[in-house]
C-alpha cells in the first residue's frame, strides 16, 4: 500500500490547536521579558518607539477597563504581576527613548518619533515651561494621591485579610461538618481565602513599584534635560537656547507619554483595592448608588441653580446643569411612582398561573424547641412589651439571677411570645415545648392570696394562686389596702406570673440542667481549680454521670452551688463507685452541713419527724430484696397506702407546730423513702442521720409508722 508523499522539509505531525494556543500563552511572559531587556540594551528606530509607546498606552487602558468590569478583586488576581511588568515596560521605554533623544535630538523635534513629538508639542503647546509644570503635576498626583492611597488600602486590606483567615477557615470547617458544603466546595473556599491573602499582600508590595516609577520619571527628566544640554552644546555646537528647546521638549514629551499610562495603571490599582466585592462592576455600582435617589439630584440642582442666580457667576453653566439635574430628578420620581403603582396593581390582581410546585423540605423547616417558654394572651402583652417597659420582663431577669445565685447554675433564657389561641388573660409556661403550668392574670387588678389566717372575706373574682394553689381573690386597686388589713398577701399581675414561673423553674431545675450547662459549670470551676476538673472529667467520670448526679441532687431540692465540695466528693469516690445513685448518696454526705442549714439555719435544735423501728425493719427487708440496690423496690399496696397516709398526717402535724417538714431516717433507707414520698408529698424532705453534723441536737416531734 502506498502512502501519500510528504512535502520536503515538512513533518507530518501537527500539534493540536489548543496545545498550540497554550504554548503561545505560556511564551507571552518570557517574550515580554526579552522585549524589555532588548529595549534597555539595543538601539531602536523611531518607528519602533512609536509602536511600543502606543502599545503601552493601550495596555494601560485595557488594565483600567478590566479593573472596572471585575466584580471582585480575585477575578483580576494577576494584577500585581501586570503592575510589575507594565512598570518595567515603561522604564525600558524611558531608557530606549533617552538613548535616541540624546543621539538624535539635535536633528529636530521628531528625532524620537511622532508620539513623543505629539506629546511634546500638541499637549503642552510647544512650551517646555508649561510641559515641565504639567509633568511635575502628573507625578505629584500619581505619587502623592493615587499610589499612596492605593498602597495604604492594600496594606490595611492585607492585614485585615490575614487576621480574618482563622475565622474564615473555622466557618468553612463548621459548614463542612454541618453538611452544608461538600469536601470539594470546602477545598475551593479554602483556596479562595488563601488567594485573597496572597493577592492583597502582593498588591501591598506591587504598589511600591508604581511609587518608585514616579520617582524614577522625575529623575530621568532632570537627567535627560541636563544631558541633552551637554550633548547639544558640547558635541553638536548648538547654542544654549536651541539646545534647551529641542532636548527639553523631547524630554517632556517622553515623560508625558510614559507618565499618563502610569497614571492610568495607578488608577486601576486604586479601583481594584478600594472596591467592595459585589456581583456588580464598578460602573453599575456608581450609577446605581450615586444617581439612585431623585431627592439628592433635586437638591443638588436647586443649589446649582441658586448659585447661578448670583451676579457675576457663570450663569449658563450653573443654570443649565442645575436645570438638567432637576429635570432628571422629576423624571426619576415619576418613573418610581409609576413602578410602584404597577406593582400594587399586579399584587391586587392575582396572576393566573399553573399549580406552583411546593419546595422541597430542608433543615430550615426544622424548628428547635425552646428549653423554657412563656406564652401570653393578647391582654398580657403589655406586661412583656419592651417598648412599654413591661414590668414582667424586669422580674424575669431577676428570677434568672436569683435562680443562678441560689440553685447554682444559669437557667435558660425565657422565650416569650404571644399566642392568640389562649384566652385574653391567660398565660402558659412550657418546658421543652410541653406545658408545665398555666394560669390567668389581670393587668390593673391585684391578687389577694389567703395564707390561711385572714380576718374577713373579700369581694372579687374567686380563684387560686397558680403557683401554690392557695385560695385567692382578684380585686380592684381600691380594695388593696383593705385586703392587706384583713391579712391577705396582695400582689400585682406581673408578680403572679413571675412567682408562678419561678416556682416551676425551681421545681423543674433538674430538667433544665443539660450537658451544656454541666460543661459550663465545670469550665467555671476549672478557671479557679483546673486540676480538679482535668483529673475528674472524663478521666474518672463521664460527663453524663456527673450530670445525672447533679440532677438527682436538684430533684431532692439540694442546690449545687458548692461545686468544689461536689467535685471533691466525686474525686474521692469515683475510683470505687460509678453508679450515679450511689454517688448521689455520697455527695449528700459531703454536703450534709449545707443540707441541714438549708432547713435548720443556725445551731439550735432540729425538730424532725421520725420513723417507727418496726417500719424501719420492714423497709430494710424490702430494700435488701431488690437486686439493684439503688432501684426502688416494690412495696405491698396496703403498706404503701398506710405509709403515705401516716406521712401526710405527720407532716401536717409538723407544719402546725411551725417546724419544717423533714423526715430523718437511717442512711440506707433515705434514697428509697425520698423517691417514694416525693411523688405524693413533694414538700416532704428526707434526710439521713449521717448527713446531720455531730454538733446538732435532734428532737423527734412526730412519728411515722406507729399504726403500720
Amino acid at each position: 500500500m502506498s502512502t501519500p508523499a510528504q512535502a520536503p522539509g515538512k513533518s507530518g505531525f501537527k500539534l493540536p490547536a489548543a496545545l498550540t494556543g497554550l504554548k503561545l500563552k505560556g511564551a507571552a511572559g518570557p517574550v515580554l521579558i526579552v522585549l524589555i531587556l532588548s529595549m534597555m540594551i539595543l538601539p531602536l528606530p523611531a518607528f519602533a518607539l512609536d509602536l511600543l509607546f502606543t502599545f503601552n498606552i493601550a495596555l494601560a487602558i485595557m488594565v483600567l477597563l478590566v479593573s472596572m468590569y471585575t466584580t471582585e478583586p480575585l477575578e483580576f488576581s494577576s494584577f500585581p504581576s501586570v503592575l510589575l511588568f507594565s512598570t518595567l515596560l515603561r522604564l525600558s521605554l524611558n531608557v530606549a527613548s533617552t538613548r535616541i533623544v540624546l543621539l538624535e535630538g539635535h536633528t529636530g523635534p521628531d528625532a524620537a518619533g511622532k508620539v513623543i513629538e505629539a506629546f511634546g508639542h500638541f499637549l503642552v503647546g510647544g512650551n517646555y515651561a508649561v510641559g515641565i509644570v504639567v509633568f511635575v503635576i502628573l507625578i505629584v498626583i500619581n505619587f502623592m494621591v493615587i499610589t499612596k492611597g492605593a498602597g495604604r488600602i492594600a496594606e490595611v486590606s492585607a492585614r485585615f485579610t490575614l487576621d480574618a483567615m482563622p475565622g474564615k477557615q473555622m466557618a468553612i470547617d463548621a459548614d463542612l461538618n454541618a453538611g452544608l458544603i461538600n469536601e470539594e466546595q470546602a477545598r475551593t473556599r479554602r483556596a479562595k481565602v488563601a488567594q485573597e491573602a496572597d493577592f492583597y499582600g502582593s498588591m501591598d508590595g506591587a504598589s511600591k513599584f508604581v511609587r518608585g516609577d514616579a520617582v524614577a520619571g522625575l529623575l530621568i527628566m532632570a537627567i535627560n534635560i541636563i544631558g541633552g544640554l551637554i550633548v547639544g552644546v558640547v558635541q553638536h555646537d548648538m547654542d544654549i537656547g536651541a539646545a534647551a528647546k529641542n532636548y527639553t521638549l523631547l524630554t517632556i514629551g517622553d515623560g508625558l507619554v510614559a507618565q499618563i499610562p502610569a497614571l492610568v495603571i495607578s488608577t486601576a490599582a486604586g479601583v481594584i483595592v478600594s472596591r467592595v466585592a459585589t456581583n456588580e462592576d464598578i460602573g453599575t455600582q456608581l450609577s446605581g448608588q450615586l444617581f439612585a435617589n431623585p431627592r439628592v439630584l433635586f437638591i443638588t440642582g436647586v443649589i446649582l441653580g441658586s448659585l447661578g442666580l448670583i451676579p457675576d457667576m457663570p450663569h449658563v453653566a450653573f443654570l443649565s446643569l442645575g436645570g438638567g439635574l432637576i429635570y432628571l430628578a422629576r423624571r426619576m420620581s415619576k418613573r418610581t411612582a409609576a413602578d410602584a403603582a404597577s406593582a400594587a396593581s399586579a399584587a391586587a390582581v392575582p396572576a393566573v398561573t399553573g399549580p406552583v410546585e411546593a419546595p422541597e423540605a430542608s433543615w430550615d423547616d426544622v424548628t428547635m424547641l425552646d428549653p423554657l417558654g412563656l406564652e401570653v394572651g393578647y391582654r398580657l402583652i403589655s406586661l412583656v412589651d419592651r417598648s412599654r417597659d413591661g414590668e414582667l420582663l424586669k422580674r424575669i431577669k431577676g428570677i434568672r439571677k436569683k435562680f443562678a445565685q441560689e440553685i447554682g447554675f444559669l437557667a435558660p433564657v425565657v422565650h416569650i411570645r404571644d399566642n392568640l389561641e389562649l384566652k385574653p388573660n391567660a398565660y402558659r409556661i412550657a418546658l421543652h415545648g410541653v406545658e408545665v403550668g398555666s394560669g390567668e392574670a389581670y393587668p390593673g387588678q391585684w391578687l389577694a392570696i389567703n395564707p390561711g389566717q385572714v380576718s374577713a372575706p373579700l369581694q372579687g373574682t374567686q380563684t387560686k394562686d397558680p403557683a401554690f394553689g392557695l385560695p385567692a381573690v382578684w380585686i380592684d386597686s381600691a380594695a388593696r389596702e383593705q385586703a392587706q388589713v384583713f391579712g391577705y398577701t396582695v400582689v400585682d399581675a406581673s408578680t403572679v406570673v413571675a412567682t408562678h414561673l419561678n416556682h416551676l423553674v425551681v421545681t423543674h431545675a433538674s430538667e433544665l440542667l443539660g450537658r451544656q450547662e454541666v460543661q459550663s459549670l465545670l469550665d467555671r470551676v476549672g478557671k479557679e481549680a483546673p486540676k480538679l476538673t482535668e483529673d475528674l472529667v472524663p478521666k474518672l467520670l463521664p460527663l453524663t454521670t456527673v450530670q445525672k448526679v447533679l440532677q438527682n441532687l436538684l430533684d431532692e431540692g439540694v442546690p449545687i452551688r458548692d461545686m468544689r465540695t461536689i467535685l471533691d466528693a466525686f474525686a474521692e469516690n469515683a475510683t470505687k463507685v460509678q453508679d450515679p445513685f450511689e454517688l448521689t448518696a455520697l455527695v449528700r454526705l459531703a454536703l450534709g452541713r449545707a443540707i441541714t442549714q438549708q432547713w435548720y439555719p443556725g445551731t439550735g435544735d432540729m425538730s424532725v419527724m421520725g420513723l417507727d423501728a418496726g417500719l424501719e425493719r420492714v423497709l430494710a427487708q424490702a430494700m435488701s430484696a431488690s437486686p439493684a440496690g439503688h432501684q426502688e423496690p416494690g412495696l405491698e399496696p396496703g403498706l404503701a397506702s398506710t405509709l403515705l397516709q401516716e406521712s401526710q398526717t405527720a407532716m401536717t402535724r409538723q407544719q402546725n407546730l411551725g417546724h419544717p417538714p423533714v423526715l430523718l431516717v437511717q442512711h440506707g433507707l433515705r434514697p428509697l423513702l425520698a423517691r417514694f414520698l416525693r411523688r405524693s408529698l413533694p414538700h416532704l424532705k428526707v434526710l439521713s442521720y449521717a448527713e446531720v453534723p455531730d454538733t446538732r441536737t435532734i428532737k423527734v416531734t412526730a412519728m411515722i409508722g406507729g399504726q403500720v
